[in-house]
């Protein structure tokens, strides 16, 4: 939807580290500053000369910094968890916010696995013991996790991998996560349960879950009583899940027998932290998606994502934008172009306060989610009313702002063509409509209001209703040959001969405003407008 900006006035702040090829990608496009360490006071003092800042986990990007950023288009979040970022602030400003939460999918579930073995055959604290010289067989006797039942919290991309790897050490695997089918369970061979249910019966309980307002603290003094005392848990998602406090107590009192720790409410964790020194506690700092080949696939994908939101494309993880299928995003893509010019063609040629705005899709247009359309055309109709940047992230808060909402219509039969796109919109000045297709991959505008033809929405259009009678188009060519405006194409549509029509002429130069007063003056003309697309 973006319109394309000049690649030499990008400019990327990378706050972060961040792997070599995701900055070689980046490097390519646009001027790189990489600047480790900085504090939010020096963030807010240089961040308005920056059109993308890329950041890890280290960076707070507080709603200051994004009130100061006036260039900003998006924040790379180069691994999957954002609540680093405050999104409400980003999207208030229209600022995309884009993750890379497949590229490290792999290293997350290896580390899992890797933390569960570890805590059940106590590595860690037995390495240590040989480091100094001891060899205590006895004292760290484990246990096998054949046969043992792994209960995972959040089954989504992660949580599926980590499934996988369980089955194959021969575990038992069963899931809480409201927002999966049985069905998809099922084909993990995954047992989808309740979370009271999983708690009380696994023998290992492992969070994959994001962290929202629903799910922080979710392991707590509650929950942890349900958990039997041979269970052991491990964390490789976000901090905040798990209460700290009410964990060290289940530990001390012999109520669980472990915990596996990867990431922290506060990073690093305090060094007075009783997790530090606690017996049964396994802990790491924050490497779930630390492997060499996830650094570069979360660099090199965080990149591309920011290229793409540059260059007018969609990006594929935008986090704060609405979620689309991959499937739906690649048949919708064409589309937004073309609902956003049929929108700015009439917010050049409409007249009168608009009253409803209606998107019309018929044909196979109309079996996807084409709720994202909605921005297009918001971002059409009103970007030549406001100083606001208008994109995907922010549409719909601004319409809601103006009182104006868009409704969608869909219907699978089809007409004249089979998939095309109408904006309706009344205004107190009567009903304008203006339909759409894409032909060989390029937007026409086909109807009109209720006249059917056929122009490619782009350049200077001088647009016209007309009585159908003989020498209305002799007359406007030759206004614009005598003033030396070269004529690119003309459409004309018409009810019948000799009624009424719509004239569409295409020019390839500027129409003087004294030429243009010319062509307002032939009789026969009515509705004159100059569209520029």
């Amino acid at each position: 939807m973006a319109e394309p900006v000049n690649t030499v006035t990008w400019r990327i702040l990378v706050a972060d580290p961040l792997g070599e090829e995701g900055l070689a990608l980046l490097r390519e496009h646009a001027e790189v500053d990489v600047r480790i360490g900085l504090k939010e006071d020096e963030l807010v003092a240089i961040i308005s000369n920056y059109d993308a800042l890329v950041v890890r986990s280290g960076v707070q990007v507080t709603a200051r910094i994004i009130d100061a950023a006036k260039r900003l288009q998006v924040i790379g979040r180069a691994g999957v968890g954002t609540d680093n970022i405050d999104l409400e602030a980003a999207t208030r400003h229209g600022i995309l916010v884009v993750n890379a939460p497949t590229s490290n999918t792999i290293a997350a579930a290896e580390h899992t696995i890797a933390m569960m073995l570890a805590l059940a055959r106590h590595i860690p604290v037995a390495d240590a013991t040989m480091r100094k010289g001891g060899w205590d067989r006895s004292r760290f006797v484990g246990i096998e996790v054949r046969d043992k039942v792994l209960g995972l919290i959040g089954l989504g991309r992660i949580g599926a991998e980590v499934a996988r790897r369980a089955q194959g050490l021969a575990m038992h695997v069963i899931a809480y996560d409201p927002f999966v089918s049985a069905e998809h369970a099922a084909r993990l061979n995954v047992q989808l349960v309740d979370l009271p249910e999983l708690l009380r019966t696994a023998d290992f309980i492992s969070l994959h879950t994001p962290q929202t307002a629903q799910t922080r603290g979710m392991i707590n003094a509650q929950t942890l009583a349900l958990v039997k005392p041979t269970a052991r848990i491990l964390n490789v998602a976000r901090g905040g899940l798990i209460d700290e406090t009410a964990l060290l107590a289940a530990l001390d009192e012999g109520r669980l027998a472990g915990a596996a720790i990867d990431v922290f409410p506060q990073e690093p964790p305090p060094p007075d932290s009783r997790l530090r020194s606690h017996p049964k506690v396994i802990l790491t700092p924050h490497l779930g998606g630390s492997t060499q080949e996830a650094q570069v696939g979360v660099s090199v994908d965080v990149a591309r994502q920011i290229i793409d939101v540059f260059e007018g494309r969609l990006a594929e993880h935008a986090v704060n934008a609405p979620l689309v299928s991959a499937e739906t995003l690649a048949a919708l893509v064409p589309y937004f172009d073309l609902v956003e010019r049929l929108a700015r063609f009439y917010a050049q040629i409409g007249e009168g306060r608009i009253e409803q705005v209606r998107l019309v899709y018929s044909g196979e247009i109309a079996r996807y989610d084409t709720t994202p359309l909605r921005a297009a055309a918001i971002k059409g109709l009103l970007e030549r009313v406001t100083d606001e940047r208008i994109n995907l992230v922010n549409a719909h808060l601004i319409a809601r702002r103006r009182g104006l909402e868009i409704v969608e219509e869909k219907t699978t039969e089809v007409g004249h063509y089979t998939h095309l796109v109408t904006l309706i919109v009344e205004s107190d000045r009567g009903v304008r409509k203006v339909g759409g297709i894409l032909l060989h991959g390029e937007p026409h505008i086909v109807r009109l209001d209720d006249y059917w033809v056929d122009f490619v929405p782009q350049g200077r259009l001088l647009v016209s209703h007309n009585l159908d009678q003989p020498g209305v188009i002799g007359a406007v060519g030759t206004i614009l040959g005598n003033a030396n405006v070269n004529i690119a194409f003309m459409q004309v549509g018409r009810d019948a001969p000799r009624h009424q029509a719509i004239m569409i002429v295409g020019v390839d130069d500027p129409i003087p405003p004294d030429v243009f007063s010319q062509v307002l003056r032939v009789k026969a003309l009515f509705n004159v407008k100059m569209v520029e697309m």
